[in-house]
Parts: structure tokens; C-alpha cells; sequence
């Protein structure tokens, strides 16, 4: 237990990394995930096809993939980035890739009369999916949005790979310094902690919208 209690504070400092990562690539990923599943509902045919192509790539190769190309290939046309923020653009364009696609799935479960009642009471594209549309859209993907964010939470161990000092390099180090597999325990902890939190808080979110049922 001592040896618990003295390495909690470096976990502590790798989990802050882990935080990061996860709090950005949220913050970003969804208003980005948003406006691309506008587009993909959109009507414009190119611009669905775009999205959609784009959409495919992320969706279909592995996100550790998509943080090598980052870092290593985008160098080569001229574009470099630091560690961070390297993990924080493959990061977003993977899970924008996703929320897409659940976005879309939501606003086409809207029955179609909602769109033509608010085009006869004068509501312009925009109008109605601000007023009408993406408020009942919420209630729709909480579960998936859910299951998706949860998900980023385990995935902030893959900046392990750019030599970042996360959760998972922490322990990793400190197992290796110290011959104990503990900290691998201590940051399953963490992990489970972290989890557990996200699930109490859409648990919640699903419980409130769902008031609104009928």
C-alpha cells in the first residue's frame, strides 16, 4: 500500500496528459462531427460524396495508423507538428469520422413531416435543424455518443506510441523501474474510474431526455 500511495502522484501527472487529450479531442470532434453529418444530409451530391469518402478512410484504418500518418508522413509535404499536437489531429479527425455518422443516423430517424411543418411555419435549413431537429436528435444518440466516449477514454493510451508521458507510459516506466506490475493495476484503476464516471453522467442525460418521450 505504500508503494501505491508513492507513485499515485506520477500516475496522477500521466492521467493529466490522458485528460487532455480526451477533453480536446471531444470539445473538437463534435461540433466537427456535427456539421459534417449536416453535410452529408444535405442534398449537395459532391458534397456528400466527399464526406462520405472521408468518412470511409477514417472509419475503416486503425486510429494508431492515422497518428503515424500524423506524425510521420505529413512531415514529408511540409507539414510538421509537435507530440501533442500531432495525437490531437489524428485524435479529432478519427472520432469527427464517427460522430458523423451517429449525428446522421439521428437526424434521418426524424420523421420527415417535422421538416415540412417547419418549412410551413416560415423556418429557413438552418432554423430548423437549430430549433426543431438536433434538440430531438440528442435524445436519440446519447446511447452512442455514449458507448463512443467511452471508447476515447481507453484510446488516449494509444499516444503511448509518440513517446507522450500518459497514463499508460507512466505505469509502463514505473513498471519497468520498479519490477511491479502495481502500476498497470493502478492505472486499470484509473481507467475504470474514469469509465464508471461517464457512464454515471449519461446515464443521467439518457434519464432527462427521456422524460420527453411520447
Amino acid at each position: 500500500m505504500d508503494y501505491v500511495i508513492r507513485i499515485i502522484p506520477q500516475m496522477l501527472e500521466g492521467c493529466i496528459t490522458s485528460a487532455q487529450v480526451f477533453l480536446i479531442t471531444i470539445v473538437l470532434s463534435i461540433p466537427l462531427g456535427v456539421l459534417l453529418s449536416l453535410g452529408r444530409v444535405s442534398g449537395i451530391k459532391i458534397l456528400q460524396k466527399v464526406i462520405g469518402f472521408y468518412v470511409w478512410v477514417l472509419r475503416g484504418s486503425p486510429l494508431m495508423l492515422q497518428i503515424f500518418f500524423v506524425y510521420f508522413v505529413l512531415p514529408s509535404i511540409g507539414i510538421r507538428l509537435p507530440d501533442f499536437e500531432s495525437a490531437i489531429v489524428a485524435f479529432v479527425l478519427n472520432y469527427a469520422a464517427y460522430f458523423c455518422e451517429i449525428f446522421r443516423a439521428g437526424i434521418q430517424a426524424i420523421p420527415k413531416g417535422q421538416y415540412e411543418a417547419a418549412h410551413t411555419l416560415g423556418m429557413n435549413y438552418v432554423q430548423t435543424m437549430r430549433r426543431i431537429i438536433l434538440p430531438q436528435v440528442i435524445r436519440i444518440i446519447l446511447p452512442p455518443i455514449s458507448n463512443e466516449t467511452i471508447t476515447l477514454v481507453k484510446d488516449t493510451s494509444l499516444v503511448y506510441v509518440l513517446a507522450m508521458n500518459d497514463l499508460m507510459r507512466t505505469a509502463r516506466n514505473l513498471v519497468q523501474r520498479d519490477f511491479s506490475i502495481m502500476p498497470f493495476i493502478v492505472a486499470a484503476v484509473f481507467y475504470l474510474a474514469a469509465t464508471l464516471i461517464l457512464t454515471m453522467i449519461f446515464e443521467r442525460l439518457e434519464k432527462h431526455y427521456s422524460r420527453y418521450e411520447q
